[in-house]
């Protein structure tokens, strides 16, 4: 028998089509109700079109430290992921290295902290 899972975003836009909240839910949350998030990046595969689609949208109030963050552990989420759909740990070590030397990067760029 075959289950349904929901996830829902809801964008609060400003008068200037900027997102100022962004809130989601999933029906197999822990947690149940809607939480808000400052960013979110979301890649789907069109299979028939053999490309990606891809949205991504955050908030005003998202800080560059805090994007900066999102990107490390977005990087090290992907490699993961990469891992146990393809089982290639020498290409997802090598994703791994990459996200630390972004933050290394970061980090030098912006005084230690990865803010601005």
């Amino acid at each position: 028998m075959s289950k349904e899972a929901e996830i829902k975003l809801r964008v609060i836009l400003g008068d200037d089509n900027i997102p100022e909240e962004i809130l989601w839910d999933a029906s197999q949350s822990e947690t149940p109700g809607e939480k808000r998030c400052e960013a979110f990046f979301i890649s789907m595969w069109d299979a028939e079109k053999k490309e990606s689609l891809v949205i991504d949208l955050w908030t005003k109030k998202m800080e560059v430290g805090e994007m900066n963050y999102h990107f490390y552990y977005t990087m090290m989420k992907m490699a993961d992921t990469y891992e146990r759909a393809t089982s290639q740990g020498r290409i997802s070590g090598r994703m791994r290295e990459f996200a630390g030397e972004f933050a290394e990067m970061v980090m030098e760029s912006f005084g230690g902290e990865g803010n601005s």
